[in-house]
């Protein structure tokens, strides 16, 4: 029996197919389980004896749709940290300051 050519022609069946959550096509259909990102466990396969995989799937390889808003957001000051305004103390505020800059000043 030869172990080449004529033994690679009867391959042709497939044991992965494309996966739900990474789009590899890793998921193997008999176990149930994908090879490249672990679905369908809730945390995501990673390793530390491999830095380069995790690398390349880290935050900021893909097109970070809502992340770039977050940042942009946060640089331009819209989130206040630390800050709990009461509504009915900024409204109180808001109109003294009003009032405030109506007055006209008596020479």
């Amino acid at each position: 029996m030869t172990k080449g050519t004529s033994s690679f022609g009867k391959r042709h069946t497939k044991s992965h197919c494309i996966c739900k959550r990474c789009g590899r096509r890793s998921f193997h259909v008999a176990k149930g389980e994908c090879a490249a990102c672990g679905y369908p466990r809730a945390a995501s396969r990673r390793f530390n004896w491999s830095k380069k995989a995790i690398r390349r799937r880290n935050t900021g390889t893909g097109r970070m749709r809502h992340m770039k808003v977050i940042d942009k957001r946060f640089k331009n000051g819209h989130f206040k940290q630390g800050l709990r305004i009461d509504p009915v103390q900024a409204a109180k505020a808001y109109n003294t300051r009003r009032a405030l800059s109506k007055q006209v000043p008596t020479i």
